[in-house]
This record gives C-alpha cells, sequence and structure tokens, in this order.
C-alpha cells in the first residue's frame, strides 16, 4: 500500500476547516474539543485501538450512547469487522454474529456512501429492525471514512443523549473526524502491513533454521505447521503430502486435536486436491460448507487457505492454514505473505528431502561396508578358527578335552549363521521388508545389533499387527529407531530389552499400544542434549498418546528406560 501523501491529508484537512466557516458560535465552541479529539485519534499505530479511539471519540463530540465502525470488505459488499462502542458485553453476547453488512441499513449505505440522518431509525424503510438483546436506537448520523481516496468504511452515531436528535453541527462535526479518521487509518494500515511482513518473514527464518540445525524431517514438518498457524492466526496448521495411492495426506498438524487430522487423506478425485497438486492455491470462504470440501475435519473451520508447496517446478504438497468457523475471512495481504511463506516453506522441504538422501545413503555405505567386513574377514577367521579346533580335537586324547573343543566348534558354526543373518539383514532394502509392525520392529533391532555388537532382547504383547493401525506403527517404529540410537550413541549399554505391548491401557482408559526401550547405560546426563527425547514426545503427543523416561536394567535402577505409548 502507497504510504499517504502530506499533501493530500492537508488538503483534506483543509476543506474540512473550511466547511466550518460561517457557521454558529456553537460549532465554533466545539473546534478546541474537535482538535484534541483528531490528536487523540492519531496517536497510535494499532489498526484495532485506533478504531476503538474513533468510536469513543465520536461519541463524545456528538453526545451520542453508542457509536460503531463498519469496515467494508475487500468486495466492497459486505462488512469484515465491526468495532463498537457503549453497547455493553452481556448485549454482545447475546446478540451473537455481529452485522455482514449485506442488507438493511447498514448494506445500504456500503453500496450508497454518503452522510445520513435519522430521527428515527425504525421509519427508515431501509432498516430491518433489531436482533434480540439488541439495546434500544432511535436517533442515527452515518459518515463515511474515506482512506486515499477509497471507502474504508463507515461511522455510526445512535441514540444522542436527553433524547434529542442529531444537528448539523453534529454532522460537521463528525464529518471532520472522519477525515482525520481516514488519515490515521492509513497510517495504522500500512504500520500493520509492514509488522505482518516482519512476522512473517521471522516464521520462514524459524523454519529454514529448524532445518539446518540437524532436525529431522518429521520435525521440520511440525515446525511448518506450527508458524503457519501462529503467523496466520489460524485454528490450526496443516502439512499435506502426496499419499500414496493419490490425494494428499495430513503428515503434521498443529492444532488443540492434532490427533483427530493426522492420517486424514483428501481423495484424489477432489477438486481441492487436484488444484493443489497442479500448483494453484486454493481459498475458501468457509470449509464447512463449501462443497469441495469433502473430508469430515472440514466441518469444523471456517475460512481457510490452501497452498501448493512447490520449488523447483516440482508440488511437493500442501500447506493449510483453517480459521475457526464464524472468523473473519484473509485479507489480500495475508494471502500474498502465506503465499511467499509457503514457497519458503517447500525449499525448507526440498532440503528436507536432499538431507535425508545423503543420510540414506551415507547409511547404505556404512551397510555394505559392514557387511563386506563380516563376510570378507570375520566369517573367514571364524572358519579358519573352526578349522583348527577340529584339527585339534582330532588329536587330543583327553575324552573331555575333545568334548569341550567339539562343543566350541559348535558354537562357532552358530555364530558363523548368526553373521550370516545379519549379512543377509544389511544387503536387504527396506522396501524388501514385509508390511507388518512385529515384522518392522525386529527388522530394527536387527539393524541396530550391527552397531551395538550384541543383538537386542525383545518381547510381543497382544496381536501386534491387528490391532495397531498403519500411522501409529509407523511412529513406534520411528520411536524404536531413535531409541535405539541413542543406546548406541550415548548409553554405552551392554543389555537392551525391547516390549512392544499392544494389550496397554492409557490413563484415561482408553487402549493402547506401549513401546518400552530399556538399558544398563550410563543414564541420561544432566543438561545432555535431549532434541532425541523431543521428538519422541513430539510424535506420541501428535497422536494422542505420552512419552516418559523411567529407570533403566542397571543395578539401584541404572540406565534408561524411554516409555513410548499412544492410543490404538
Amino acid at each position: 500500500m502507497a504510504e499517504p501523501d502530506p499533501k493530500d491529508s492537508l488538503d483534506a484537512a483543509t476543506r474540512a476547516a473550511r466547511s466550518l466557516q460561517g457557521l454558529s458560535t456553537e460549532l465554533a465552541a466545539r473546534v478546541p474539543q474537535l482538535l484534541e479529539a483528531m490528536r487523540s485519534v492519531g496517536s497510535g499505530l494499532e489498526l484495532h485501538s485506533t478504531l476503538d479511539r474513533i468510536c469513543e471519540t465520536a461519541a463524545e463530540l456528538a453526545h451520542a450512547e453508542y457509536a460503531a465502525i463498519g469496515v467494508v470488505d475487500e468486495s466492497g459488499e459486505g462488512l469484515s469487522d465491526f468495532v463498537t462502542y457503549g453497547v455493553p458485553p452481556e448485549a454482545v453476547e447475546e446478540i451473537g454474529r455481529l452485522p455482514d453488512g449485506h442488507r438493511g441499513l447498514l448494506g445500504a449505505l456500503i453500496h450508497d456512501p454518503g452522510p445520513v440522518r435519522l430521527a428515527d431509525l425504525a421509519a427508515d424503510p431501509r432498516a430491518e429492525g433489531f436482533p434480540a438483546g439488541h439495546p434500544r436506537m432511535r436517533t442515527f448520523l452515518g459518515v463515511p471514512i474515506q482512506v486515499q481516496g477509497e471507502i474504508f468504511g463507515n461511522l455510526y452515531l445512535t441514540e444522542k443523549r436527553n433524547g434529542a436528535e442529531f444537528t448539523d453541527y453534529d454532522l460537521h462535526t463528525v464529518r471532520v473526524l472522519a477525515t482525520e479518521a481516514g488519515i490515521a487509518i492509513g497510517n495504522a494500515r500500512l504500520y500493520e502491513a509492514a509488522r505482518q511482513r516482519e512476522h512473517w518473514i521471522d516464521g520462514s527464518v524459524a523454519v529454514t533454521t529448524a532445518l539446518l540445525s540437524g532436525g529431522d524431517a518429521d520435525e521440520a514438518l511440525s515446525v511448518v505447521a506450527e508458524q503457519a498457524r501462529r503467523l496466520a492466526g489460524s485454528a490450526a496448521g496443516i502439512v499435506l503430502l502426496p499419499a500414496e495411492g493419490g490425494g494428499l495426506e495430513i503428515v503434521a498438524v498443529s492444532s488443540d486435536e492434532p490427533s483427530s487430522l493426522l492420517g486424514v487423506i483428501i481423495p484424489p478425485h477432489s477438486a481441492v486436491a487436484a488444484k493443489l497438486l497442479a500448483g494453484e492455491a486454493v481459498f475458501i470462504d468457509d470449509s464447512a460448507t463449501d462443497s469441495r470440501m469433502v473430508t469430515r475435519p472440514a466441518a469444523r473451520f471456517g475460512p481457510s487457505m490452501m497452498l501448493p508447496l512447490h520449488s523447483g517446478g516440482r508440488v511437493l504438497g500442501a500447506l493449510a492454514t483453517p480459521r475457526a468457523r464464524g472468523a473473519r475471512p484473509f485479507t489480500a495481504t495475508e494471502r500474498t505473505l502465506a503465499t511467499q511463506f509457503a514457497s519458503q516453506a517447500a525449499l525448507a522441504l526440498m532440503m528436507a528431502e536432499a538431507q535425508r538422501d545423503r543420510e540414506r545413503l551415507a547409511v547404505y555405505e556404512d551397510r555394505d561396508r559392514i557387511a563386506r567386513d563380516l563376510h570378507d574377514l570375520v566369517i573367514q577367521r571364524l572358519f579358519a578358527t573352526g578349522m583348527m579346533l577340529e584339527s585339534a580335537q582330532r588329536r587330543a586324547v583327553v575324552p573331555e578335552v575333545r568334548t569341550g573343543v567339539a562343543r566350541a566348534v559348535d558354537e562357532l558354526d552358530v555364530t558363523i549363521q548368526e553373521i550370516r543373518t545379519a549379512i543377509f539383514a544389511l544387503q536387504q532394502e527396506p522396501a524388501e521388508a514385509p508390511s507388518g509392525l512385529r515384522t518392522r520392529v525386529l527388522r530394527e533391532i536387527n539393524m541396530a545389533a550391527v552397531p551395538l555388537g550384541f543383538k537386542p532382547s525383545h518381547r510381543f504383547l497382544g496381536p501386534v499387527d491387528a490391532l495397531v493401525g498403519e500411522l501409529t506403527g509407523k511412529n513406534l517404529v520411528a520411536a524404536l529407531r531413535e531409541a535405539l540410537s541413542n543406546a548406541f550413541r550415548h548409553a554405552e549399554a551392554s543389555l537392551i530389552d525391547v516390549v512392544v505391548d499392544a494389550t496397554a491401557t492409557l490413563a484415561d482408559g482408553r487402549g493402547a499400544v506401549r513401546l518400552s526401550v530399556a538399558d544398563d547405560g550410563v543414564g541420561i546426563p544432566e543438561g545432555g542434549r535431549r532434541s532425541g527425547l523431543r521428538n519422541l514426545a513430539r510424535r506420541a503427543e501428535s497422536l494422542g498418546g505420552a512419552s516418559r523416561i523411567e529407570p533403566g536394567l542397571g543395578k539401584d535402577g541404572g540406565g534408561t528406560t524411554v516409555v513410548w505409548e499412544a492410543p490404538l
């Protein structure tokens, strides 16, 4: 928005001042009060507080009981905001929804902006009456407010004190105040736009910083959702990625009830999904009533922005910021800033994807190297040792020695078979593993056995594969991987026990799956890095569960037990 021209402001004030010339001493006597009111109106930069001051000042100047400003929406057909003065809070609550300006006297003033003075509101043919709980109002004065030549809204005054009607003096005084109000509102709008841009830029920086600090991909998506929700002032921040069967799946949520949204899929036949995957933004006035919104959670929301996350010619997913039902719609400035934020978030996702690829490649290289070393060095040496023991067994004279050597050879054969099994697991691609949760847990345990130098023990309680859903299972496996990684890198453990219990219950009595990873290591040092534990907690909380730390398997409770649970 362009900065107000000081010359235009001066001309407007001059024209308004000239209109006072030749009027009675009553109006002239109001000039000091009017000048003080103009100074007060222009003393702030925050838009809503400026509107509050204008209402209060206008009511005092015209001796009115009530005042209001109706802010015209971007379409020019209704009201986007309605600020009142004098109406008791209990009356506002009883009235409920504020006027939208589509009908009645307020709607008529939007389409035909000009001064209106009425002795009796009810007698005007444009009036449609008042809703239940509305205060009694008879006399009326309405004046348009212009900002840089455009109608910003209307200033309304009702119920002049002592039962009198509004006079010509009131009209002239309020018109001068409306001129100053337009200048103050223009300045406040500029300040508001600059502050909004600053906040959205800070949010983009936060997303990039979170990614570059080494957090995993899920953490980066969560930061995107949290920042989008905060900046847009929405009821939820939602990140969607392409689903396997087509459409878009909600993979990260920031809201009061994230578990009810996670995993929801917008089907491929949806017009919204088609537009987003084609790289087009979708703006919804009311998610609950728009026929394009086909998912059940949409009924809880009102205005919504749904923006594609595209970068480098690729559509990586989408970002949605729905507001609560009845909330104000998103402005053009908010839509522009959110679109820019989505572009930055898409770049962050590209960086996260590149980082995952690098990490995956490093893991594959390590697995190949370990498999080669096990096959070329360890197995060969164990095989040679077994041959030497067999030769010694044949030459041994004492029966006990022959028996002991034979037992040692058998143990070596078993060890060689276990190493070959580990080599097979290392050479197996992740996509080759069956999809059952039990199998995926066993695979993580076998994978961890190589760097640990021993295989963690494990137990399954209940029908794990049948009870645990795909989304919960995916997060449980990720939590297990994180816990085993922490045990290997930090715990210096010699014993680890993994338990997956599908018969557990939460504190509120709901059925749950509980993952416990216990070790006999050194425990968690004071002041140590806890980003891994935060990741575990975030995964559990997103599903409606929790994560905690308990004593481990060592002497006197030494070590650590990580407990992760989520409802079934």
